[in-house]
């Protein structure tokens, strides 16, 4: 006769705690705060690789390589937008599947979910470098700027696809509740950018080019770090089932998709600024490159707000928890108000450092001055959309904040940075942070109104 182990209901407890939602009890504030916070952390860090590299390639002192840094970074602004789309239709999928606590058919869309995301990237590099001088050129880049970063971005849009896959594991271990391990898949590269940028870019000679080897062997550790995580330590990972994966990648693009769609208006608004401030010269491009540098990492806990509220609201939602989705959105409201308090005052009080630390001059200066002091207040707006997208992409209105979205690139965009550009690059920052104000008011407006209504 065989007896069951005394350590087996243990064991059985331990597991069914392991896989049990996390967010459906317990405070929804240090839900958010924990989520967004170690989010920020990995999110800055994915920023924080290019910051560091515009940093010592500013110590180069040549505004032209400055510039060309910027020009490549809208390039790649573009991917990493289409990219975090994946992510949260991934997010979203597999976290209310886990709320759900169909936990054999969460690991089975996760693996799925990885071998769309490296497909997505593979396809976004080989085409970007197939049309690479003419979309340098379409957003300004001239001469010996468009040598550059073109010469740059050769080197670097091949590992695209590891980036993808690596951000998706990310994703994963987000959705599972494990924000640490998820914050390490990012900090860990950006660790290595901080260590290798000096040899490369200075001890090597290679300026320029070194900056995008190092990038290339960051996003190598991001994916190796990422596998680790979601695959040997938190079991995410079933064997691939390749006859589901169409029907997984449908059930993934019905959220992915219009989220991409929404995040796609963020790259082509800032493309057409780029575009505007690229007739005032080298010097107002790198100051516009370290701001669009610069403020991902200042407002990293804004940023991330869309990764961290989405897990929360959609384990509640799959928990049929509706008071908790509407106290989850007023929660993120007021933590976005502190974070950008916190965060537009540090950069008032900074601006002169930092000027002197990326060696800008004349009009790049003036506009980080600029910035500095109240153009940064558009954030409490930009934090309000982004509050306000998290909520329409996991409570089943996606298309809400496409629309949204695009309505600021656009409408609020384009027609405020051309008047702006018959003025100076100082007054096209001004009119893009007069397009955030109006939509990300009525983005929000909207979002409590759909919440209102949830039975």
């Amino acid at each position: 006769m065989t007896t069951a182990s005394p350590s087996a209901p243990a064991a059985l407890a331990a597991t069914s705690a392991a896989s049990a939602p996390r967010f459906v009890t317990g405070s929804l504030m240090r839900h958010i705060v924990v989520m967004a916070g170690t989010g920020a952390i990995g999110l800055v860090a994915i920023f924080a690789v290019d910051l560091i590299s515009l940093l010592y390639i500013s110590m180069l002192g040549e505004q032209a390589v400055a510039a060309a840094v910027g020009f490549a970074g809208v390039v790649g602004f573009f991917h990493l937008s289409v990219f975090i789309g994946v992510l949260i239709g991934i997010s979203a999928v597999v976290s209310r599947t886990i709320g759900a606590r169909r936990m054999d058919e969460a690991r089975a869309l996760a693996t799925s979910s990885l071998v769309i995301a490296a497909g997505v990237g593979l396809l976004m590099s080989t085409t970007t470098m197939l049309f690479l001088e003419h979309i340098l050129h379409l957003l300004g880049a001239r001469d010996k700027v468009l040598v550059l970063a073109q010469r740059f971005l050769m080197i670097t849009l091949p590992s695209m696809c590891l980036l993808s896959t690596g951000m998706a594991c990310s994703a994963l271990l987000r959705s599972v509740g494990d924000a640490r391990r998820a914050m390490w898949v990012t900090l860990f590269p950006a660790l290595v950018t901080a260590a290798l940028d000096p040899l490369f870019i200075f001890g090597l000679g290679l300026g320029l080019d070194g900056a995008a080897i190092v990038l290339v062997i960051a996003r190598v550790v991001l994916l190796g770090v990422g596998l680790y995580g979601a695959w040997r330590v938190r079991k995410l990972l079933a064997p691939m089932q390749w006859g589901r994966l169409q029907a997984d990648a449908r059930t993934f693009l019905a959220v992915a998709g219009p989220a991409v769609l929404t995040n796609l208006a963020t790259p082509v608004g800032a493309a057409f600024v780029t575009h505007s401030v690229a007739q005032f010269g080298a010097s107002a491009v790198a100051g516009q490159a370290t701001i669009d540098r610069l403020t991902p990492v200042a407002f990293g806990l804004i940023y991330s707000l869309s990764g961290a509220i989405g897990p929360v609201l959609s384990q509640n939602l799959g928990a049929q928890q509706f008071d908790r989705v509407r106290a989850g959105l007023r929660a993120s409201v007021w933590f976005m108000v502190a974070s950008v308090a916190g965060a537009w005052l540090l950069l008032a009080l900074l601006q002169e450092p930092l000027i002197q630390l990326f060696s800008l001059q004349g009009q790049g200066a003036d506009m980080l001055h600029a910035f500095c002091r109240w153009i940064a207040a558009s954030f409490f707006f930009m934090g309000a959309l982004f509050v306000a997208n998290s909520a329409f992409n996991n409570l089943g209105h996606p298309l809400w904040s496409t629309g949204f979205n695009w309505a600021r690139a656009t409408l609020g965009t384009v027609p405020f940075a051309w008047w702006g550009a018959h003025y100076g690059p100082v007054q096209v920052l001004a009119g893009q942070a007069a397009g955030a104000a109006l939509f990300g008011s009525l983005a929000l407006a909207t979002a409590f109104r759909l919440t209102s209504r949830l039975k």
